[in-house]
This record gives structure tokens, C-alpha cells and sequence, in this order.
């Protein structure tokens, strides 16, 4: 499969391409995995959707005028799923913080247990001997994508088959994924795992894995695990408290403003640029942040074509920085003679951490770190707080918000 391109273009391409078989389609054949180049029964508009070069209001407004309300019911859910669960997490941070401490913990423990270690390339590298299990890691590998059904079969198997730890789990599939973003592949490995959901981990069935893949693969039950429980025992103290949404500094017309872009959300020209008197430009490169270890290489080519045609749309020279050190923002900032920067919402991962670090010397140099924060979020994100059943049930009263 040739890499994809990452423009709006291409992806709102995609989107209108893909307009016809938002309904009924969509719903009877999206839990198919049909294997690499013949994911037709779903979109693939995820990589593009991700960084908002495709907008989930734009997407889910086609489907609804395209089929209407009740045959677009399944597809407009699924779009609003990842709004859930990036809402989730920005309510419960702790879990993403327990995530990366974890995965630190687990990734030092590989260098004392050599077996593991052993078992843990066996996995990534597709040599496991499970034939659906190394189709699926080679596909991920090689063409940065995994039907979502595939993914949870994936996460099952390593977590309960091959008792791998999950963060380690988590992190090969953010290193690989396109699509991959901090909340709906932290809380996707959770769900399966049982933690997300307490107590009700998702097992990797043989049948399931036979009929949804249209037959490609036919493990035998002996192959797999029985789950009957999944990973609570290992958070006795449960979820954590719901914390309130983060407050946001908007930018302020008129002052000095350094604009930055970051593959968060490629759109930046759908804000009021006009209002601000913007000094200079740039884009962030974060995809190296997502892990340690070395993410791949489609994906920081997909992130820099992102980042390219963002700042090419919002027309001027735009400065190319690099997410090392957080000091490197303030100074770039403070050589530019602004204020304050101003860039999308920044949502609870990698980058968001970088920020952080990045906010005494900001202080220090008197520029204040703004961002913009779309009506899409802000309509899912206060439904948020348990299970998505909640948001389900108000998403007649998002939409009508946010395609108002």
C-alpha cells in the first residue's frame, strides 16, 4: 500500500468519497476486517481526523445529510467516540500520568527479565507463531493502520495470551498508528485490559476472530487465553476522582502574537487569525515525544506533510522547531518580541507534557501560552465522566450545538 498523503485535501477527498457508505454499509460491514488494502467498510479517514485536517462536525454533518439520523446513527457514534474518550482523560489526567510512569517502570523492567524481553520482540515482530496475531503486528508495521477490530483482538491476545505487560502494548501501537493519540490508545489498551470498564476485560473469542475476518484466520480455541478477568486487581484503589476541565487563556486581539501549529489540530486558519497581530510562525514536530523508543518513521513523515500543508494554508514563512528542549519555546518567543503564543488545545498527552515543562521559562519571558478550543470539545467533553452510554445519550443535543 503506497504511504498516504497528508493534506486537507486528500482527506476531505476521502471524506466525500467516502460519503456513500456512511449508513447502512458502514453499520452492516464495519466490524470486517478484511485485511491490508481491502479495508473498504470503513473510512481510513482516522490519521486525517486525528490531526483535524478533517473535522468531526464536517464528517458527521455529510453523514447525516447523506443518509439522515437513523441510518448514520452507527457511524456518527463511532466518530463520536474518540471526542469521549480525549473528554475522559482530560477529566481523569491521573491515568495518563499512571500510564507513563508505568510504561518507564515496565520498559526498565525488560533490562532484568530476559525472557520477557525475548517474548516482547517475538510480538512486535510478528514471530510469535499465532498466524493472525503476526499478521496483524507486520500489518501495523508496515502500513501504520489496524482495523479496529483487529486492534482489540491484538491487545487481548498480548495482554491475556502472551501476558505481556499492556503498557508495553500501548506504547507499540502509539509508536506505529497513524491515528494514534494519547487518549484513544492510553484508554482503548484500558478497556481491553478491564480497567477502563472495571471488571469487564475484552477476550479475544476464536469463533469471533474467524467469522469477522471473513475466514483470512482460523485459530483454534486451545490458542487463546480464556479470560475470565481482566487487570482491576493491579488499581485496587479503583478510577481516579474526576478533576475539572483545564481553563483556557484565549488570545487576546491586537497583542504581539507568535502563532504555533501542531499536528493537535492542522486546521489553525479556522480561527480568528485577523484579530491578532501576528509577529511569526511555526511549526512543532511532537511525533518523537510519543515514546522512548523510536516511533516510526510513517508517522513523522505523515506528521511533517501535516504540519507543511497547515502552514502553507495559512500562507507565510513558517519556522520549522523541534520538541526537545521546552526552553527552546520561550527563547523563540521572546526572540520574536510577542506576547503570547497562540496554538490549538493541546489535550492530555506527550505534547501536552512538554507544555508544562515549558511554562516557567515561558513565565519567565512574560509570554502566555493561549489556546483556541473547538465547539466539538467542548459540547462531548462535560458528558465525559463515566461510561460513553452518557454521552450517547445526549448526542442529539451535541449536534445540535455544534452543527447549529
Amino acid at each position: 500500500m503506497p504511504p498516504l498523503t497528508a493534506n486537507r485535501a486528500t482527506g476531505e477527498a476521502l471524506l466525500q468519497a467516502f460519503a456513500p457508505r456512511m449508513g447502512r454499509r458502514y453499520a452492516n460491514g464495519r466490524n470486517t476486517d478484511h485485511g491490508p488494502g481491502a479495508h473498504k467498510a470503513v473510512s481510513g479517514l482516522s490519521p486525517y481526523i486525528r490531526r483535524r485536517l478533517v473535522l468531526e462536525a464536517d464528517v458527521v454533518a455529510l453523514a447525516l445529510a447523506t443518509h439522515g439520523p437513523e441510518e448514520a446513527e452507527k457511524f456518527v457514534q463511532e466518530v463520536v467516540w474518540r471526542g469521549y474518550f480525549k473528554g475522559w482523560l482530560e477529566h481523569r489526567p491521573q491515568v495518563w500520568d499512571s500510564y507513563r510512569s508505568g510504561l518507564e517502570s515496565d520498559l526498565a523492567a525488560l533490562d532484568r527479565d530476559r525472557r520477557q524481553r525475548r517474548d516482547l520482540e517475538r510480538a512486535m515482530n510478528g514471530q510469535t507463531g499465532l498466524e493472525c496475531f503476526d499478521a496483524w503486528a507486520s500489518e501495523l508495521v508496515e502500513t501504520g493502520y489496524l482495523h479496529n477490530h483487529a486492534r482489540m483482538w491484538f491487545a487481548s491476545i498480548w495482554i491475556f495470551t502472551l501476558g505481556l505487560p499492556w503498557r508495553l502494548g500501548a506504547d507499540f501501537f502509539y509508536r506505529h498508528l497513524l491515528d494514534g493519540d494519547a487518549a484513544a490508545n492510553t484508554l482503548g489498551w484500558r478497556w481491553v485490559a478491564g480497567l477502563h470498564t472495571r471488571g469487564k476485560p475484552y477476550p479475544a473469542d476464536a469463533q469471533n476472530i474467524a467469522t469477522f475476518t471473513a475466514g483470512r484466520f482460523t485459530p483454534r480455541a486451545a490458542d487463546l487465553a480464556e479470560v475470565t478477568q481482566g487487570l482491576e486487581a493491579s488499581e485496587p484503589d479503583g478510577l481516579p476522582p474526576i478533576r475539572p476541565l483545564r481553563s483556557v487563556v484565549t488570545p487576546q486581539p491586537s497583542r504581539p502574537t507568535a502563532v504555533l501549529i501542531t499536528d493537535e489540530d492542522c486546521r489553525i486558519e479556522d480561527f480568528d487569525l485577523s484579530s491578532l497581530d501576528i509577529r511569526t510562525t511555526a511549526t512543532l514536530a511532537t511525533s518523537h515525544l510519543r515514546s522512548s523508543w523510536p516511533v516510526s518513521d510513517l508517522v513523522t513523515q505523515f506528521e511533517t506533510q501535516a504540519l507543511a500543508d497547515a502552514a502553507q494554508r495559512v500562507g507565510g514563512t513558517a519556522q520549522s522547531l523541534q520538541a526537545d528542549d521546552p526552553a527552546a519555546l520561550a527563547k523563540w518567543a521572546k526572540a520574536a518580541g510577542v506576547a503570547q503564543i497562540a496554538t490549538a488545545y493541546v489535550t492530555r498527552g506527550p505534547l501536552r507534557d512538554w507544555l508544562d515543562q515549558a511554562a516557567p521559562a515561558l513565565d519567565a519571558a512574560g509570554v502566555t501560552l493561549c489556546e483556541w478550543h473547538r465547539d466539538w470539545d467542548t459540547a462531548i467533553w462535560p458528558h465525559a465522566t463515566a461510561g460513553f452510554f452518557k454521552v450517547k445519550q445526549n448526542i442529539p443535543r451535541i449536534l445540535e450545538r455544534v452543527l447549529a
